[in-house]
């Protein structure tokens, strides 16, 4: 186990989960990368089915959360495997996916998680350790909250991992939630007195309207708890362009407004275990396009241009929630009528005539019969596909790059029509399928719709009029310096330098 590093470092953590850490941590990359600092972004674990690919120093390629991908992109860096150790991707109510390293390790239940965390802490310091070697600062984000007293023996996520890394904590407390003040003090009053003397600050998080009426509460907070006030940071709309890596704010994301008027209509269901949603994320973005996350049940508007299928942590289980809820017949009508469907990795897989999962890789062992609007068949076995991936649409010729991370091998007839030909040494290997017609189509690779003249055709397809639309990746940076220079105007950043300087 690497001893603790010396490099400064400062812990952001939340009175609950979705305050605005990973933003924040992304934002302040920016800033201090933009000042010259090497900054290395670190989040020991994290829980999220939305997921990215990274350079392991294990085995080539990994997968890390996708908010911590994000982080690397503000700072500069390639996203590395040690920058998010411990990944649970969820698969049930009860049960995750565990990544350790960027590979996948196991299905544990809960309780069995839990029980594991302790055996996870020396390779969690690890690759803190080899992250930090070289670094000027390393932001490290928490997980829900360490008010969560129930889970705290073995902690690795929040006050268990800055214990054992020696590491000043920042907490982070959401206003538009409500009870922010009873949020900050309550979580400050469940700690024990050694942990209360680690929290170096707090920060107040989207506040909307004006920020003067928070003054006579800052006081309150600090005579309750000795936290120094860092800032009070307002609402900031354009924090909506960069990917979300929380399921909770899905559906204030993706709410289909103006679509009406639209030119493009897009209807995504919301399925129980999605992943991979930021899939959808430069679609959105389009100024002629209404993208709809329809809940579990509401009818799938019957005037969509496209439904588009997400990639699930569930593949199975996520094919009975769309029987149950009336969208499979639904879908099969759309395509009737001529709409367009996508399917993407896992939604590509339903698209198919039937699933097997003959070893119980996603859940019971079982065979499950597809939508039946392609003509393949999938079969769960063997391990995890990683691989960033580059690529051209067959049908346009446009450059794709995205990157494979899933489950199972899919063949059949339709595969001869593939949605895309990947870059492979010096061959073009074919990924995904087309049905005769060229309506439904699915393929394996995440992040296509982030390659703009594959967008930009893709969507013309469906509305033939519309003109070229915007650069995607710089739209992100923007975005980026944009959330930097609001964490710069609003809070104390030469104090959470100075913090972090302490370690």
């Amino acid at each position: 186990m690497t001893p603790p590093s010396k490099t400064p470092a400062v812990m952001f953590q939340g009175t609950g989960s979705d305050v605005g850490k990973s933003l924040i941590v992304a934002g302040l990359s920016r800033l201090f990368a933009r000042q010259g600092l090497a900054v290395r972004p670190f989040k020991p674990q994290n829980m999220s089915n939305n997921a990215a690919p990274a350079i392991s120093h294990e085995t080539g390629w990994g997968e890390i959360g996708r908010a911590q991908a994000l982080q690397a992109r503000a700072a500069g860096l390639t996203p590395h495997t040690d920058m998010n150790p411990v990944l649970l991707k969820p698969q049930s109510d009860t049960g995750a996916q565990l990544v350790v390293n960027g590979r996948v390790k196991g299905n544990p239940d809960a309780r069995a998680y839990h029980a594991l965390k302790p055996s996870l802490l020396p390779g969690v310091l690890d690759a803190y350790g080899r992250l930090s070697d070289g670094a000027d600062l390393v932001l490290i984000e928490g997980a829900g909250s360490p008010a969560e007293v129930n889970l705290r023996a073995g902690d690795i996520a929040n006050m268990g991992f800055a214990e054992a890394a020696d590491v000043p904590v920042v907490l982070v407390g959401d206003i538009e939630r409500g009870g922010v003040i009873a949020a900050l003090v309550g979580t400050w009053t469940l700690l024990p007195p050694e942990e209360q003397t680690r929290l170096a600050g707090f920060i107040v998080n989207r506040f909307r309207g004006d920020p003067r009426l928070f003054d006579d509460a800052l006081p309150v907070i600090r005579d309750r708890t000795g936290m120094t006030s860092l800032g009070v940071l307002p609402w900031l709309d354009s924090a909506r362009d960069l990917p979300a890596e929380d399921t909770s704010s899905l559906a204030d994301r993706y709410t289909g407004a103006g679509w009406s008027a639209a030119d493009i209509r897009i209807a995504v269901p919301r399925l129980p275990r999605i992943a991979n949603f930021d899939d959808l994320d430069p679609l959105v973005a389009e100024p002629d396009v209404a993208l709809r996350l329809v809940e579990p049940g509401d009818d799938l508007p019957t005037d969509a241009n496209l439904i588009l299928l997400c990639g699930s942590k569930s593949t199975r289980g996520d094919l009975a929630a769309l029987r149950e809820n009336g969208w499979a017949e639904q879908i099969t009508a759309a395509a009737q009528r001529a709409a367009h469907i996508v399917g993407i990795c896992g939604g590509y897989q339903m698209l198919g005539q039937n699933i097997a999962d003959p070893t119980g890789i996603e859940g019971a062992p079982g065979e499950t019969p597809g939508l039946g609007l392609l003509d393949v068949e999938t079969v769960m076995s063997g391990d995890k596909t990683l691989a960033s991936v580059t690529g051209v649409s067959p049908v346009t010729s446009d450059p794709v790059a995205g990157f494979e991370m899933h489950m199972g091998d899919t063949i059949g007839p339709d595969t001869t029509r593939p949605m895309l030909l990947i870059e492979d040494q010096d061959t073009n290997r074919p990924d995904g399928a087309r049905s005769a017609d060229g309506r439904v189509s699915g393929t394996y690779v995440h992040g296509l719709f982030a390659s703009d003249d594959f967008r930009h055709s893709f969507l013309k397809s469906l509305y033939p009029a519309r003109s070229k639309g915007f650069d995607w990746n710089q739209h992100i940076d923007v975005a980026l310096d944009r959330l930097a220079d609001h964490l710069e105007a609003h809070i104390d950043t030469a104090q959470i330098l100075e913090i972090a300087r302490r370690t």
